[in-house]
């Protein structure tokens, strides 16, 4: 491996890549309520490129730097969340689903035990706890159900009355998130909103040490919102832009876990970033995939190939509107959860096959 290899892979410092990641997954920024995400991206970004757009619904479009074809690398802002439906004269909360409809994901499972975050107009309002009733109060009907649904938890916010709720600012169609502060354990960091924060976090390290002058492409940074239920930001952003080319970043799906089969999914924690042929919707642009594959090897960096399921990404939009895309997955363990789980050395190399691809001649 050569130096300039070597420098790439080394990237930032765990502790540095940790802090990173921590602060993106802490801001709060469900489907449609994407302000803070978008007010963080403008404090740590603004200053640092040479345009900043922000459109009428919300995407945020800015150019990075440099001469050449002009090359989108995009991630969307929102994370997975609920929304309140109703409020009980007790002062409980039901709830719906802020993706789609009551019976889709995220799977009823995941939330239950875990904190809440409810935002009211202007920010989190209060805290509660994801509930369902327990073995010893439910009736033998419950206890025979095999599958939750949204009729069947809550979330128990320590209220007496649907007006001390209402005090606080809480109101039907609050939003409502996961509340899980970013852990590590070892090389690995788990937590709320990986998807896609972990990837708006890959595209602030970039920046870090980028030599615009060295960029052989006209680089923008996209960030969209509401991609959870329907990709509709980036529809918008395809829409209005004109990239010769489109890099989006996602959460990537793996087998590595005992409750799945690897041959349902080859991909692993730890073996770099996966190339996506193609996912539900669309075959992913193959010029373009093994440019960044060629670029991979040419310097060393790991990475993966790979074709999901029951998944689509805001490649799709752009793929229709006629700009080549090409999905990059980072491995992601327990997706569309409070505790998604990644590793450091998947971040790291994905930082530096995009540092590597951007400062790489396209005819190279």
């Amino acid at each position: 491996m050569g130096d300039e290899a070597r420098n790439q892979l080394s990237g930032p410092n765990s502790d540095h890549l940790f802090d990173v990641v921590a602060a993106f997954s802490a801001v709060p920024g469900p489907s449609g309520h994407e302000a803070p995400v978008r007010a963080f991206l403008r404090d740590r970004w603004q200053s640092r490129m040479s345009d900043w757009q922000e459109d009428r619904v919300g995407n945020v479009l800015c150019r990075v730097g440099g001469h050449g074809p002009k090359l989108l690398i995009q991630a969307h802002m929102d994370e997975i969340g609920f929304v309140v439906r109703a409020i009980t004269d007790a002062g409980f909360l039901l709830l719906d689903n802020a993706q789609g409809t009551r019976r889709m994901s995220p799977d009823r499972r995941q939330m239950i035990g875990q904190v809440a975050q409810i935002l009211g107009r202007h920010g989190v309002v209060a805290e509660g706890v994801f509930a369902v009733a327990s073995g010893h109060v439910m009736t033998q009907a419950q206890l025979d159900k095999a599958h939750l649904d949204f009729n069947d938890f809550f979330i128990d916010m320590g209220a007496k009355s649907r007006q001390e709720v209402e005090a606080r600012g809480i109101h039907v169609g609050s939003p409502v998130i996961w509340s899980w502060p970013c852990r590590r354990f070892g090389t690995r960091i788990a937590g709320k909103a990986m998807d896609d924060r972990m990837l708006l976090a890959v595209m602030d390290l970039m920046l870090d040490g980028l030599d615009v002058d060295a960029l052989r492409y006209e680089l923008w940074f996209g960030a969209t919102i509401q991609e959870e239920n329907g990709l509709h930001g980036a529809r918008a952003m395809a829409h209005g832009t004109n990239f010769d080319s489109m890099i989006a970043l996602d959460v990537g799906l793996v087998g590595d876990i005992p409750a799945i089969s690897e041959t349902e999914f080859v991909a692993k924690l730890g073996d770099g970033p996966t190339l996506v042929h193609k996912d539900r919707d669309v075959h992913y642009d193959q010029p373009l995939l093994w440019r960044l594959a060629d670029v991979a090897e040419r310097h060393s960096i790991p990475f993966q190939h790979g074709v999901y399921t029951n998944y689509c990404s805001d490649g799709q939009p752009f793929i229709d509107h006629g700009t080549p895309a090409v999905l990059i997955g980072v491995p992601t363990r327990y997706t569309h959860t409070a505790f998604e789980m990644i590793d450091e050395s998947d971040l790291t190399a994905t930082v530096a096959l995009l540092r590597a691809f951007a400062t790489t001649a396209p005819n190279a």
